[in-house]
């Protein structure tokens, strides 16, 4: 359970540095992918698409709720961290309509061999009680907006 909260956290993030309109929706489908490709690393035959399905439900409830939390203040700060601070400088901050708290902290800033400015990042979120902890990394894409390419949990 815990390394699909981690893999729907990555996917929430990956939602609001895109700039989603619809975090909830994209968060449902998300977790249930997420959870359904974890679930089918269990068992065997019968047994690994009950895990399967059993995965890509509880995936997609927990997604659900992981990308509801995002609104668009968070997308808007998280885009700013990755946007404006210094390695290893942190921006957090607390929801103060569903308390959620954030911490986005870019830990090295390179360019690609075809000129796209890339950070690494770490990315703590407390969500109903709950932390989880990803690093990633995140590129620039031509519209300003930053998308997540690659992330794992800790």
């Amino acid at each position: 359970m815990k390394k699909i909260s981690a893999i729907l956290l990555t996917g929430a993030l990956s939602l609001s540095l895109a700039g989603c309109s619809t975090n909830q929706d994209s968060g449902t489908l998300i977790g249930g992918v997420a959870g359904g490709l974890l679930g089918s690393q269990f068992g065997g035959g019968g047994g690994r698409i009950a895990a399967t399905i059993i995965g890509a439900g509880a995936g997609a409830f927990i997604g659900n709720r992981i990308g509801h939390s995002m609104d668009e203040t968070d997308k808007l700060k998280a885009q700013q961290a990755l946007n404006d601070n210094k390695v290893g400088q942190s921006t957090s901050w607390k929801n103060p309509d569903n308390g959620n708290t954030y911490t986005v902290v870019p830990t090295k800033t390179y360019q690609t061999p075809s000129k796209q400015y890339c950070r690494e990042f770490t990315q703590t979120a407390t969500i109903a009680d709950k932390t989880q902890q990803l690093y990633g990394t995140a590129c620039r894409q031509p519209d300003g907006t930053w998308k997540v390419v690659d992330q794992k949990n800790s």
